[in-house]
C-alpha cells in the first residue's frame, strides 16, 4: 500500500475517532452561548490540521511491533487533541487573528458577542476552550484501552511532553522580553517547543504503548530530537518568507512579535550596526507593515540567514536518517517515518 494512501486513510480514521469523542462529550449545559462554544470548539478541532502526532504515534507503535488496531487510532486522536489546546493558547498569546488560513477560536469567540468587552471575552473565552481540548486529551489516552502497565508508561511519555512543551512557550515569551536570543538559546527553546513534543514523544508514546524496548524508545528519540528541530527550523522559515495562502497564517505574525528564531538569531549576530538598528527597531512591532516587512526579511537574507537554517534543516534530516536506518524497527514504520521525513522537513505550508 502505498505511504500517500496510508497518511490519507490514518487521518481519516483520525478524524472520525475524533468526531466519535466530541459527539460523546457535549456541553452539559443548556446554554445558547456554552453551547456554540463548544461547536467552535468541534469545529477546530475537526477542521484541517496535518494530523503528524497521530501518524508519528501509530509508526512509533507500527515500528515496535504493535499491529493496527482502534487502540492506537485512540491514543493519537488524544495527541491531537493536546495539539488543539496548545495551538488555541499559542494563537492568544501571539495575537493571531488566522490559523489554517480561518479566524482563529479567540477571535471567533469576540465575533459571537460584539461589543464593549468582546476582545476580551474572546481571548478568556479561548483560554477555557484550549484547556478543556487538553483535559479531553487526558481522558481519551486514559480510555484508549491499552493494557494497563503499557498505558501507564506511554503516560509517564505523555505527562512529559506535556511539561516540557510548556516549558519551551515559556522559553519562547521569555525570548520577546530578553535583548535577543543566541543561535544556541533558540535551538533549546524550539526542542522543547516543538521537536520533543512533535516528534520524539509522540513517537515513544506509541512505541510504550505497543512494549517497545528501551534501546527503540531512545532510537525514537534518536531519530524524532534532530527532524523535529529541523520541523520547526523549517516553520520559522515559512512563517517569514511563506505567504498565507501557502501556511493559513499571516506572514507577518512572527514578525510582529518580535519571535527570537534561529534565523533571526543568525542575523543579529552577522548584521553591520545600521542593519542591526533597523532589525532592533521593527522586529517586534506590532504596527509593522508589508514594507517595513519587507525590509526585515531583506536583512535577514543579506546576513546569509535563510541560507543557514536550511543547511541546518540538512545536517539535522542527515542525523535523523542515519538514528532511522540504525533503528532496530519494522520496514513498514521504517519506510513511513522515512516518507514523513521528508515531508516534515521540506515542506512549503
Amino acid at each position: 500500500m502505498p505511504v500517500s494512501f496510508t497518511q490519507h486513510h490514518l487521518a481519516a480514521r483520525i478524524d472520525r475517532r475524533l468526531a466519535a469523542f466530541l459527539d460523546v462529550w457535549r456541553a452539559p449545559v443548556s446554554d445558547p452561548g456554552v453551547e456554540a462554544a463548544y461547536g467552535l470548539l468541534a469545529d477546530f478541532i475537526l477542521s484541517g490540521g496535518k494530523r503528524i502526532r497521530p501518524q508519528l504515534c501509530y509508526w512509533g507503535w507500527r515500528g515496535a511491533g504493535g499491529d493496527d488496531c482502534d487502540e492506537i487510532i485512540s491514543a493519537g486522536a488524544a495527541l491531537e487533541l493536546c495539539h488543539a489546546g496548545l495551538l488555541i493558547h499559542d494563537d492568544i498569546m501571539d495575537g493571531s487573528q488566522l490559523r489554517r488560513g480561518r479566524a482563529t477560536v479567540h477571535r471567533n469567540l469576540a465575533e459571537l458577542h460584539r461589543g464593549p468587552g468582546a476582545e476580551a471575552f474572546g481571548q478568556a473565552g479561548g483560554i477555557l476552550l484550549g484547556t478543556l481540548s487538553l483535559a479531553w486529551s487526558d481522558a481519551l489516552l486514559s480510555s484508549c484501552g491499552a493494557e494497563p502497565p503499557r498505558l501507564r508508561a506511554a503516560h509517564h511519555l505523555f505527562d512529559a511532553m506535556r511539561t516540557e512543551v510548556i516549558s519551551g512557550q515559556y522559553l519562547d515569551i521569555l525570548g520577546q522580553l530578553r535583548s535577543g536570543a543566541s543561535v544556541d538559546e533558540a535551538l533549546t527553546m524550539i526542542r522543547y517547543k516543538t521537536a520533543k513534543y512533535t516528534v520524539e514523544r509522540p513517537l515513544q508514546i506509541g512505541g510504550a504503548l505497543a512494549g517497545a524496548s528501551l534501546e527503540l524508545l531512545d532510537s525514537y528519540s534518536a531519530f524524532g530530537l534532530p527532524l523535529g528541530e529541523a520541523f520547526q527550523l523549517r516553520d520559522d522559515m515559512l512563517g517569514t518568507f511563506g505567504t498565507s495562502s501557502e501556511t493559513g497564517k499571516s506572514a507577518l505574525d512572527d514578525l510582529r512579535e518580535g519571535k527570537h528564531t534561529v534565523m533571526y538569531a543568525h542575523a543579529v549576530q552577522h548584521a553591520s550596526p545600521a542593519q542591526l538598528a533597523h532589525l532592533r527597531r521593527w522586529h517586534g512591532d506590532p504596527e509593522l507593515s508589508e514594507e517595513r516587512a519587507a525590509e526585515l526579511r531583506q536583512i535577514l537574507a543579506d546576513t546569509g540567514a535563510p541560507a543557514k537554517v536550511e543547511s541546518m534543516i540538512e545536517e539535522r534530516v542527515d542525523l535523523a536518517m542515519a538514528a532511522l536506518t540504525a533503528a532496530q524497527i519494522k520496514p513498514e514504520a521504517a519506510q513511513a517515518l522515512t516518507v514523513l521525513a521528508d515531508q516534515l522537513a521540506h515542506r512549503t505550508k
